[in-house]
């Protein structure tokens, strides 16, 4: 119909639209998932450790059993490493939408 020829014209041109801006919030995306992930992996490491030194204290059988939420706490910072590098091979300051922006920003 008439209508839907004309939303599909205007979200092709909302989707080509190109302005300095957009990489700007695509690499914002991109320091946004590396920086939240690597703090929320610190914390948890921090946090794991103190429960690895308390449970190597009062039951030192289990301290190697202990050390597993290190590892996933770790496995987050490596998420946002990820993320962070996908992210950052489709920014580019030539053909790169706002939509595309927007997008990286929301996904990081």
């Amino acid at each position: 119909t008439k209508h839907t020829k004309m939303f599909v014209s205007m979200l092709t041109i909302l989707l080509q639209a190109t302005t300095p801006m957009a990489a700007f919030f695509g690499v914002m995306g991109i320091v946004t998932a590396l920086s939240l992930c690597v703090m929320g992996a610190s914390y948890g490491t921090a946090k794991a450790g103190v429960g690895v030194a308390a449970v190597g204290v009062m039951h030192p059988q289990l301290a190697l059993k202990s050390t597993i939420p290190v590892i996933m706490a770790g496995m987050v910072g490596i998420y946002g490493l990820i993320i962070a590098i996908f992210l950052g091979t489709q920014v580019n300051s030539t053909g790169f939408s706002d939509f595309q922006g927007f997008a990286a920003l929301g996904a990081g």
